[in-house]
């Protein structure tokens, strides 16, 4: 191992370069640079590293051993002892603790990853990838994975793409804020409600953002207006109503983008997760040329792989590439080949059908439990159910508190309204998130607490 001393020593051996190597060692243990069980070069590669004598390093050792700094194991070398971290370590704000039991929506269950599949993909991907693809690469991403997203896309999702129209993001994030900087100084309108970090990004990418208002049909978009220049929407499972768009707003929104020249930026959000008929399709596949889809493998396999995907109009592709181009050159490598192996092997098929049941099944405990009692929407796809609150209360931050104080996170409505006001109250319900046996132990205590404050 490679190991960096601070340290100056004399031209000549002598108990002085034994003193430096010592006061070395003993100030990276103190600080933390050298933190517990490291292990320590043997003092044979230390000696010729600094150009010490043997015998310098092993006299230094054996006094730090004595000081209680070290410990020497047998077959295992010389060690940092376990010592008490220094006030400015110790002094640190610790992160805050997970709950027990996490339904806060948006991220899928990280226990089930289908780690034996992706392991198998990436040893074949290891042991066939040229050397080439250890190297920089293109803004757009490999071809191997663009032309398994365009098949994949097209029998699963009705996109209409080639591999030439896809550019691989790092997530959906990336994705957003490549397309927002195309409008930098325009109106983009944002469903109302929506995440309010993507209204973020959105304006931090220098976009004006105006609220589209959503009901039970979708996203208002019979309201767009000529001087929008760009819309985001989750068709396929609203964020975080859960409702789908309707068909005649769907067709609404591509009129609208032939007859202004706007942009439809769809977010293809849960698109995979539809339980009681077939998946809708996408709105890309009525408007080709007025929509940019944004797909993403953070619900299907983790959001921790950091990959997505556009699908462009032509029109759009050369300004995105140059804009993914200075943001970070490209999407790392490796992980693209897995996915496109996993996709040309059909184990993300297999993977989504597994998932879909399981996330299936956790929402009809959920039901079960709370369905008579409560009005529950949202619940026809994807991995969270919105639990409508009476106008008479409770309020939305009266059963945080009680949820909280029974180690239960969940999300509310209130927190996703563009403007704050008088809105529609609402507990927002994910099921993703826990492992199978949390979330069976996490149903009872949401019962216990919706009980409690009505």
């Amino acid at each position: 191992m490679d190991l960096h001393l601070d340290i100056e020593l004399g031209e000549h051996a002598g108990p002085g370069r034994r003193a430096a190597l010592e006061r070395a060692l003993r100030e990276a243990i103190q600080d933390g640079r050298l933190p517990p069980d490291t292990r320590l070069p043997s003092t044979r590669a230390l000696a010729a590293e600094l150009r010490l004598a043997r015998g310098t390093v092993s006299a230094a050792y054996d006094q730090l051993a004595a000081e209680g700094y070290l410990l020497a194991r047998t077959g295992s070398g010389t060690v940092v002892a376990g010592r008490q971290a220094p006030a400015v370590r110790s002094s640190r704000v610790p992160g805050p603790a997970r709950p027990r039991f996490d339904l806060r929506p948006g991220t899928p269950d990280g226990s089930a990853f289908p780690a034996e599949a992706w392991l198998r993909a990436t040893r074949k991907v290891l042991a066939t990838t040229p050397g080439e693809a250890y190297g920089y690469g293109e803004p757009e991403g490999r071809i191997e994975l663009r032309a398994g997203l365009a098949a994949y896309l097209g029998r699963a999702r009705g996109v209409l793409a080639d591999p030439g129209q896809i550019v691989v993001t790092s997530g959906y994030v990336q994705a957003l804020s490549l397309l927002a900087g195309l409008f930098a100084g325009q109106r983009v309108a944002m469903e109302d409600p929506c995440l309010g970090f993507h209204r973020d990004v959105v304006r931090r990418a220098g976009a004006e953002v105006v609220p589209l208002p959503a009901d039970e049909r979708g996203a208002r978009t019979d309201l767009l207006t000529g001087d929008v220049r760009a819309v985001v929407l989750t068709p396929a499972h609203q964020y975080p109503t859960g409702v789908t768009l309707h068909p005649e707003r769907r067709h609404a929104v591509a009129e609208w983008a032939r007859r202004h020249g706007g942009l439809v930026i769809e977010d293809d959000y849960d698109g995979e997760f539809r339980y009681d008929r077939q998946p809708v399709g996408a709105v890309q596949g009525m408007a080709p040329g007025h929509v940019a889809y944004a797909g993403t493998a953070s619900k299907t396999l983790g959001p921790a792989l950091r990959l997505g995907w556009l699908v462009l109009p032509g029109h759009l592709l050369g300004p995105v590439l140059d804009a993914k181009r200075h943001a970070d050159l490209h999407t790392e490598h490796i992980g693209q080949l897995v996915l496109a192996e996993l996709i040309a092997s059909h184990g993300y098929d297999r993977n989504i059908r597994a998932a879909r049941l399981r996330y299936r099944r956790r929402r009809d405990l959920l039901i079960g439990r709370l369905g008579e009692r409560y009005r529950i929407g949202g619940v026809s796809a994807g991995l969270h159910a919105l639990l409508h609150l009476p106008s008479g209360g409770p309020a939305e931050e009266d059963i945080l508190a009680v949820a909280a104080a029974h180690d239960l996170a969940i999300g509310t409505l209130g927190e996703h309204w563009h403007t704050p006001g008088e809105h529609p109250a609402g507990v927002i319900i994910g099921y993703g998130t826990p492992s199978e046996t949390r979330y069976r132990e996490a149903l009872p205590v949401l019962e216990k607490v919706l009980a409690s404050v009505h």
